[in-house]
């Protein structure tokens, strides 16, 4: 395996970075899925960290309760928030390069991506029950054959 030279060895500089740069946003599609699938499952992880920090909040309905407590799940929530925010931009650029990556791909109908198995055991059967019928009836016929022959005898 060799390595590109060196700027100094006659090259300019920045040379390669341009075909590294797009090595590094050529990403395969199935990688692109998997990290989707990830992000996916943190904006989940996220929501119900969300959903648990509401369902502890105390409403503010003439209760008293701490200032401090009140500021840090508050905190809490816009921080949870934020982070939401970003992985939902984070998946739209997944999903954005995903379709770029299959752009040209030619779309496949959903019967084909389906593997139908039909009753193998009952195929098989019938085709073995039509070559079983077949050869008893040929059977059938050469014993009717040999019996002419040894009546006319």
């Amino acid at each position: 395996m060799s390595t590109p030279p060196l700027a100094g060895a006659g090259m300019p500089p920045g040379a390669f970075s341009g075909t590294q740069a797009q090595a590094a946003r050529e990403v395969n599609t199935a990688s692109l899925c998997r990290i989707g699938q990830e992000t996916v499952q943190d904006i989940v992880f996220r929501t119900m960290e969300i959903f648990q920090l509401l369902r502890n909040m105390q409403l503010p309905n003439g209760v008293t309760y701490h200032t401090g407590t009140y500021q840090d799940r508050l905190g809490k929530l816009q921080e949870h928030l934020r982070q939401l925010s970003i992985l939902f931009r984070k998946l739209r650029l997944v999903y954005d390069k995903c379709n770029e990556n299959c752009a040209g791909l030619d779309p496949v109908p959903i019967e084909q991506l389906i593997p139908y198995v039909e009753e193998d055991g009952s195929k098989h059967d019938d085709r073995g029950v039509a070559s079983q019928l077949r050869f008893a009836s040929e059977e059938r016929r050469e014993i009717m054959e040999v019996n002419k022959v040894i009546e006319l005898k």
